[in-house]
């Protein structure tokens, strides 16, 4: 019998086990509905029930970046852009969240320059990156939550702003470094801000990259994330 024993691909049962992961929390979601569907409204509609919709997304959001990070890492990421208007995009990334928006008292509103302004992406991974800092912003925001889109030479922009306090000193100073120290007092890693560079990468256009930016003061005063696309 021979002693020599293939490796475990540590990376690849992680990654087998987030998507097992988020295909039970996608059957939980759904039962959830349905029990949801089911109670009188004053039971279904409470604070209780902003906490479990907000917590099923950010969940949901970790596992999504978890598993792009492994197909990044192992080349597996496709990417698939196509012209997408950006009200619509927007508006139907705000949607998801108003259940948890409304018991969180926070207004999100859309604002895009041109009513028909188009952007070159790929709909699912741009809607993953959004989806994830809309996440965020709906933890530190206050009252208010603005996600604007324009156009400047070369590039798309898409910004997202809370009222929040806005990004924490050393996150800012460290842009060129997103993965930072674990932050006990925030469970946060930087991951998110990480996997948003990277997705912004991957759109590449006459030579030029798309990047991200961080920054505070906004115009809800607050943090203000920004991805730009060429």
């Amino acid at each position: 019998m021979s002693d020599v024993h293939e490796g475990l691909d540590f990376s690849t049962v992680i990654a087998s086990t987030v998507h097992d992961m988020k295909n039970s929390l996608a059957m939980l979601v759904q039962a959830h509905g349905q029990w949801q569907a089911q109670v009188p409204a004053e039971l279904a509609h409470n604070s209780a029930q902003g906490v479990i919709e907000y917590e099923f997304a950010r969940l949901n959001g970790m596992l999504v970046q978890l598993l792009g990070l492994y197909k990044l890492g192992v080349n597996q990421l496709p990417l698939r852009p196509a012209y997408h208007e950006l009200e619509d995009f927007i508006e139907a990334q705000l949607a998801r969240y108003q259940e948890v928006l409304d018991s969180r008292h926070i207004v999100a509103r859309c604002e895009v320059e041109d009513f028909q302004l188009l952007g070159f992406f790929d709909q699912e991974l741009l809607g993953s990156v959004v989806a994830n800092i809309i996440t965020n912003s709906i933890r530190y925001a206050r009252s208010a939550l603005l996600v604007r889109a324009w156009q400047e030479p070369g590039h798309l922009v898409l910004s997202i702003c809370d009222d929040g306090q806005g990004y924490p000193p050393a996150m800012l100073a460290g842009q060129s470094n997103y993965v930072l120290s674990l932050n006990h007092s925030t469970g946060s890693t930087g991951l998110g801000l990480y996997f948003a560079g990277r997705i912004a990468e991957l759109h590449e256009r006459n030579g030029v990259r798309g990047h991200i930016q961080i920054s505070n003061g906004g115009p809800l005063g607050g943090g203000e994330f920004r991805i730009y696309l060429p």
